[in-house]
């Protein structure tokens, strides 16, 4: 079986945001990017499921400029086979869009499984692996906190996390899971393994190859950073906290 993991490339988590003069958008120039965190957690899943032997390759995809290769290097290092770039300079890479490019490579690359990470640190949409399972018609278990795979029943068991515990769902394969924080640890890429990821291959392929129309259904009006808390203040007894309450914070 062969399993596709789709990779985002994204500012890194360290680093403190910054909001464009202009409010159209996050600063990136300059900036350390790096690999979005669930997707880490996607990678490191589907090569655990290849080193139990439930698996055969493990291709990772990423979309957007030409510096996604480096993020595609990450996971070669990791351990993926192979690497797939979706070359689009298009800013405009919203969740619909990337959820037609990875169904026009799942109908070229025939994966049993597609593993995301559940969300992008960057947008927080938490969209495009459901969007996927709708166009490709698979069944889908999101917010992955184990995954264990039956080879002979063609099944995937996932636990899924929900705001009352745990739900466990049975998915036949070929299905879509995304991944949750609690699924696994990723590793890190070792000097000798990122020496080796520069002689794997990377394929580069277009949306207007994969017969995709990359268009916005989404207009970004502002970005504006989020307002600064107002300093606490002491107060000195619990009548005048209860009129705080009452009269500014209106919460009771």
């Amino acid at each position: 079986m062969k399993i596709m993991v789709a990779i985002k490339r994204v500012v890194d988590y360290a680093v403190k945001i910054r909001v464009k003069p202009d409010k159209s958008g996050v600063e990136t120039k300059n900036v350390k990017m790096s690999m979005n965190p669930f997707c880490e957690i996607a990678l490191e899943e589907a090569l655990r499921i290849k080193e139990a032997g439930l698996a055969s390759e493990v291709v990772a995809v990423s979309m957007g400029s030409a510096q996604c290769v480096d993020t595609l290097r990450t996971s070669l290092a990791m351990g993926a086979d192979r690497a797939i770039h979706v070359e689009s300079m298009s800013d405009r890479l919203y969740p619909l869009n990337v959820a037609k490019l990875l169904k026009a490579l799942v109908d070229v690359e025939n994966p049993g499984l597609l593993i995301l990470g559940k969300q992008a640190i960057d947008d927080d949409c938490n969209q495009t692996g459901q969007m996927v399972a709708g166009l490709l018609k698979w069944p889908q278990g999101t917010f992955a906190s184990k995954v264990v795979l039956d080879k002979e029943k063609q099944t995937a068991t996932v636990d899924r996390e929900v705001d009352g515990g745990i739900e466990t769902l049975s998915l036949d394969l070929p299905a879509i899971i995304t991944t949750d924080l609690r699924l696994n640890q990723p590793r890190y890429a070792t000097l000798p393994n990122i020496m080796k990821a520069k002689s794997k291959p990377i394929k580069k392929v277009t949306p207007e190859e994969l017969n995709v129309q990359i268009r916005s259904d989404l207009d970004v009006v502002e970005v504006s950073e989020p307002p600064k808390r107002k300093a606490g203040v002491i107060l000195s007894s619990v009548d005048e906290l209860i009129g705080k309450l009452k009269n500014e914070a209106r919460v009771i």
